[in-house]
C-alpha cells in the first residue's frame, strides 16, 4: 500500500458541493456516501423539526440514533420551506453546487419552484439526481411510496418466504440503501460526463428500478422458458441450484453452498465419496428433484457435531462456502466484522457512543471511518449563509426574527 499523501481534511470527493433535500433513508444514503467521501453535504431540513427522522430512535436521550448513523460529515441547514425567504435561501444555495438530490414525491419539487429546468435557469450544468419509490414517469409514478412497496411491485417480495405461505420482508433497507448507493453512483457519473461536455443532468433513481436490477435468474427463467419456469419463493433454500441455503446445526444454524464443483467437496467432508458417483446426485438439476433428501442427509451429517463452530471449521478445512447465521447482537463483537470498520463506533455529543455499520468503501489513501461528526438541527445556519450566500449577521438575524431560519441551540 503506497504510503498516504492525503491531507487531514481531504478525501476522494474533497471540493464535491451536494444540495441535501433528502429524508428518510434512500435519499440521505445517497448523499452519505459524498459526505463520507469527503464532500460538503448541506442537508436542507423543513423547520421547524428537521427531517422526519429526527424524531425516531431516540434511545439515548433527545438525541436520533437513525439521524446521526445518516448524516454523519453532513452540514444542517434549517429553512421555512413555507415562507419566501426560506425557500429563497434554497435557490441561492444552488449556483454554489454541484448537485441536488431530493426524493420528494414526483412533481413536488416542480411545485416548490426547484424542478430541473428552474435549478438550470439558477446553474446551467447542474446536476439535479430525483430518488423515488417508483420513478419519475409511468403509471405508477404518481404513487407515494416506501422501499417495501417497490420491493412488492418488483417481484423480489414474491421470492421471500416459504413456497406455501405468504411472503415475508426483510427487516433491512435492502431497497433504500441500494437506490442512495445507485444515485450516488449516477452522480459521480454525471460528474464526470459534466466535465467532458460541460453539460448537466437530469437523474431518475427508482427503488423499484434498484430492486429489478436485483433479480439473478428469476426473470431471464421466467422470460426464456416461456412461461414454462415461474420463479417463486422456496424458504431457507434456492429453487435452481442444490444443495444450497440454510440448514439447521447443533444450535444454530448454517448457510453453505455446496452447489456445481462444490458438491465433491461436500461429500469428501462427509466422507461420502460415493456420492460423487451417485447418479442421483450427479448434478444441480437432478439433486433439485431430490433437495429434501439432499436436505435431509446434509442435516443428519451436521447433527453429529458438537456445535455450529465445529460444523463450520470443517467445511471450511474442505474449501466450502459457508457461514454460521449470525444475530445482529453476535455482529457487533465478530472479530472480522470489528477490525475492518464493518461494525463502527461513533461518538455524539448527545447520543454518546454506540455502533452503526462502517462505511463500506476502503481506499488506500484515506483512512476508513473518519472521525466525522452529525450535525445539529440548523448547526450550520450561520456558516453557510455567511460564507457562501454573503449574508450579513444581521441579515441572518432578521431571518432567524422571522421565522424563515431555525437552530437548536
Amino acid at each position: 500500500m503506497p504510503a498516504s499523501k492525503s491531507t487531514p481534511n481531504e478525501h476522494l470527493l474533497t471540493g464535491i458541493r451536494i444540495l441535501d433535500l433528502t429524508r428518510a433513508l434512500a435519499g440521505p444514503t445517497c448523499s452519505r456516501m459524498f459526505a463520507e467521501l469527503g464532500a460538503e453535504v448541506i442537508k436542507i431540513e423543513p423547520a421547524p423539526s428537521g427531517d422526519m427522522v429526527r424524531g425516531i430512535s431516540k434511545l439515548r436521550g433527545d438525541s436520533s440514533l437513525y439521524l446521526i448513523q445518516q448524516s454523519l460529515n453532513k452540514k444542517s441547514v434549517c429553512v421555512n420551506l413555507r415562507t419566501p425567504e426560506g425557500m429563497a435561501i434554497v435557490k441561492d444555495l444552488v449556483p454554489h453546487c454541484d448537485a441536488v438530490v431530493e426524493n420528494f414525491k414526483p412533481g413536488i419539487m416542480a411545485d416548490m419552484g426547484l424542478g430541473y429546468d428552474d435549478l438550470r435557469a439558477l446553474k446551467e450544468d447542474i446536476i439535479l439526481c430525483s430518488i423515488s419509490a417508483l420513478g419519475q414517469t409511468g403509471p405508477l409514478s404518481g404513487k407515494p411510496g416506501y422501499d417495501y412497496i417497490a420491493q412488492a411491485y418488483s417481484g423480489i417480495t414474491s421470492m421471500i418466504g416459504e413456497a406455501e405461505d405468504s411472503p415475508y420482508i426483510p427487516l433491512a433497507g435492502i431497497g433504500d440503501v441500494s437506490t442512495g448507493v445507485h444515485g450516488a453512483f449516477s452522480i459521480a457519473a454525471a460528474l464526470l460526463h459534466r466535465a467532458r461536455t460541460g453539460r448537466g443532468q437530469h437523474l431518475d433513481i427508482a427503488i423499484l428500478d434498484c430492486y429489478y436490477h436485483c433479480h439473478e435468474v428469476n426473470v431471464h427463467q421466467a422470460s426464456g422458458s416461456d412461461g414454462a419456469i415461474k420463479p417463486s419463493r422456496s424458504g431457507r433454500h434456492l429453487s435452481y441450484l442444490c444443495p444450497a441455503g440454510i440448514f439447521k446445526g447443533p444450535g444454530g444454524d448454517i448457510i453453505m453452498m455446496a452447489f456445481m464443483h462444490h458438491w465433491k467437496d461436500l461429500c469428501k467432508a462427509m466422507g461420502r465419496l460415493d456420492l460423487i458417483e451417485d447418479e442421483r446426485y450427479a448434478n444441480d438439476a437432478v439433486r433439485l428433484e431430490r433437495r429434501d433428501e439432499v436436505i435431509a442427509l446434509i442435516e443428519d451429517w451436521f447433527s453429529g457435531f458438537d456445535s455450529v463452530d465445529a460444523v463450520i471449521e470443517m467445511l471450511e478445512a474442505n474449501h466450502l462456502p459457508c457461514a454460521p447465521v449470525l444475530s445482529v447482537e453476535q455482529t457487533l463483537t465478530h472479530p472480522h466484522l470489528v477490525e475492518r470498520g464493518t461494525v463502527r463506533t461513533v461518538k455524539d455529543a448527545l447520543g454518546g457512543e454506540f455502533i452503526i455499520p462502517g462505511m463500506p468503501i476502503r481506499t488506500s489513501e484515506y483512512p476508513a471511518n473518519p472521525d466525522y461528526h452529525a450535525p445539529g438541527l440548523g448547526e450550520h445556519n450561520r456558516e453557510i449563509l455567511s460564507s457562501l450566500l454573503g449574508r450579513s449577521e444581521a441579515e441572518i438575524m432578521a431571518l432567524y426574527e422571522g421565522g424563515a431560519l431555525v437552530d437548536d441551540a
